[in-house]
C-alpha cells in the first residue's frame, strides 16, 4: 500500500464515504454508547458524521482507499465541525441522560482541543470487511506527510483502546482522557510534526 493510492473523495461521493464510516463505527464503544438502538444509530450517525467531519469533503481533505473501504476526514487548520448541528442532532436522537453526559464529553473535548493551527482528524475508519489489511495506517501515513510538510501538529480523539494504540505507533501522544457520566473514555492525542521532536513512529499494520 502506497501513499499514491490514496485519493481525495469528491463532494459527489460523500455519501459513499459516510456509508463506509457508518459501518466502520458500528461496534465502536463510544458511538454505540451514544446510539445503542440500531435504528437510531443507522438513522442519525450518518447525519452526525456529516456535521462533525463533513467539511473535509468541501475542502478536499477527505481521503479514501479502495473504493471507499477506508475513509479519513481531516479538517484543515481553521476549519472545525458544525457544532450547532452536532448538538441539535444529538439532542434529537439521544436519551436525556445520555445527552446530558455527551454534553460533558464535548465540553472536555473543547478544553483539550489545540488553540493553535493544526490538522484535526475528525473521523476515520475501515469497513469491517477490509479491516486488518493496513488501510487505516496507509491513510494515516498519507495525511501525516502533509502535516510534516506544513510543519503542523495533528490532533484527534481516539474512541477505543485499540485505536489509541495504533495512533501511538504513528507518533501520537495522549494529552488527556475524556469521560463524563456513563460515557466510555476517549483519549485526546497530539502528534508534533516530524523534525520537532524527531521522526514519528510509523506502523505498517
Amino acid at each position: 500500500m502506497t501513499a499514491a493510492s490514496v485519493e481525495v473523495i469528491e463532494v459527489a461521493n460523500r455519501r459513499r464515504g459516510v456509508a463506509s464510516l457508518t459501518l466502520a463505527f458500528v461496534a465502536d464503544p463510544v458511538m454505540r454508547w451514544a446510539w445503542p438502538d440500531p435504528y437510531r444509530y443507522a438513522t442519525y450517525w450518518p447525519q452526525f458524521a456529516e456535521a462533525f467531519g463533513g467539511r473535509a469533503f468541501d475542502h478536499g481533505t477527505a481521503h479514501g482507499l479502495e473504493e471507499y473501504l477506508a475513509v479519513a476526514l481531516w479538517l484543515p487548520p481553521g476549519v472545525g465541525p458544525d457544532e450547532a448541528t452536532v448538538i441539535e442532532l444529538m439532542g434529537e436522537s439521544m436519551e436525556d441522560q445520555t445527552f446530558d453526559d455527551i454534553k460533558g464529553v464535548f465540553e472536555q473535548m473543547g478544553q483539550l482541543h489545540p488553540s493553535t493551527d493544526h490538522w484535526y482528524l475528525a473521523l476515520t475508519g475501515v469497513d469491517p470487511v477490509a479491516q486488518g489489511r493496513g488501510l487505516g495506517s496507509a491513510l494515516l501515513r498519507h495525511a501525516l506527510a502533509t502535516c510534516d510538510s506544513d510543519g503542523l501538529p495533528a490532533y484527534l480523539e481516539a474512541t477505543a483502546p485499540r485505536n489509541r494504540d495504533l495512533y501511538e505507533r504513528h507518533g501520537f501522544n495522549v494529552v488527556g482522557v475524556i469521560q463524563a457520566g456513563s460515557s466510555p473514555p476517549l483519549w485526546a492525542m497530539l502528534r508534533e510534526p516530524a523534525g520537532e521532536t524527531g521522526s514519528a513512529a510509523i506502523s505498517d499494520r
